[in-house]
């Protein structure tokens, strides 16, 4: 008999992927001479493809560049995005980070433009490189090499793994911003994770129609759940895997549990568990056990809780071997 935390949980079906859904769209004259492969991660300052031979790189921020951008330009979140990616990158010592284009700032593109082999003009277009919130992965290239830099070139998403879930909304309950889950992975694996995003808006059941008078759905609407992964590597590169996923729904702490199997069923109704003494352990030919009433409690993980007169932990109770 031992004193433990007993976690009731309910296992609903997910999915694995990555955080995050991007798309880049070439702007520019010129032909693609290069695009990534799909699974490829690419972190600021890396090419994400190439026009002419010329590499686009990846910078990070949420303000997108619209404009051209040098001095003169008037201020705005986009000089700021330019010159937080160049200090990160080691460009302009000297370099103040605000939404100024000055003549530092200048100084500092000229030095990232030299060590990308461009013309080193001091400014920025709008087609110069790609921004996106973080470090990104290729899910699709959708571009052609030798085709047009124009229209769609790449499909992204976000290098955090995620398991997505549709939650149907009777269990909403189980999923609150920040609790920690199990996930059991394709291989038999489990790792953990931690809600991050719950749904506000329930989805209807795809096909199920206008549901008749007097007719029960078989599916029930559902809300989307999603956890990151708390071990990325866990999961390799597995992408689009079918998991499940282990809400907790019922948590006790610090209490008498044994194992389901040591219980007996009485006859005048009840369960007991059979006690055998210290001595009774020193020599098994010789056993003192009893039988003990007990009142049940959570069941969790092959053991349930047990509490009346007389358990304490440490006791011993039989269980057969099977």
């Amino acid at each position: 008999m031992v004193r433990t935390d007993l976690v009731q949980t309910q296992q609903i079906d997910g999915t694995l992927g990555y955080a995050g859904s991007f798309t880049v769209v070439g702007r520019t004259q010129g032909t693609v001479t290069w695009l990534p492969p799909a699974g490829q991660v690419i972190g600021r300052g890396n090419r994400v493809y190439a026009v002419d031979g010329t590499d686009i790189p990846l910078l990070y921020g949420r303000t997108p560049f619209y404009r051209r951008l040098g001095v003169g330009v008037q201020d705005g979140p986009d000089v700021r995005v330019l010159e937080t990616n160049l200090k990160a990158l080691g460009y302009g010592a000297d370099l103040s980070v605000d939404r100024h284009f000055s003549s530092a700032t200048a100084d500092a593109v000229r030095a990232w433009q030299h060590d990308l082999g461009r013309a080193e003009t001091g400014a920025v277009d709008a087609v110069d490189a790609v921004v996106e919130p973080g470090a990104v992965r290729v899910s699709a290239p959708v571009g052609i090499v030798g085709a047009a830099a124009t229209g769609d070139l790449l499909a992204l998403t976000g290098t955090e793994r995620v398991v997505t879930v549709a939650m149907p909304v009777d269990q909403e309950q189980l999923a609150r911003h920040g609790t920690s889950v199990r996930v059991e992975l394709p291989d038999g694996s489990t790792t953990g994770g931690r809600i991050t995003d719950v749904g506000t808006v329930a989805q209807a059941p795809q096909g199920s129609g206008t549901a008749q008078s007097g007719q029960t759905p078989t599916q029930a609407a559902t809300i989307s759940v999603r956890a990151a992964l708390t071990d990325p590597g866990a999961a390799s590169s597995l992408d689009g895997a079918p998991v499940s996923v282990a809400f907790t729904s019922d948590r006790h702490d610090n209490v008498l549990a044994v194992p389901v199997s040591a219980l007996l069923a009485l006859a005048e109704g009840g369960y007991a568990v059979e006690t055998v003494s210290p001595a009774g352990r020193a020599a098994p030919e010789e056993q003192a056990t009893r039988l003990v009433p007990v009142k049940l409690g959570a069941f969790a993980e092959g053991k349930v809780e047990v509490s009346g007169a007389g358990l304490r932990e440490g006791m011993a109770v039989e269980v057969p071997s099977s």
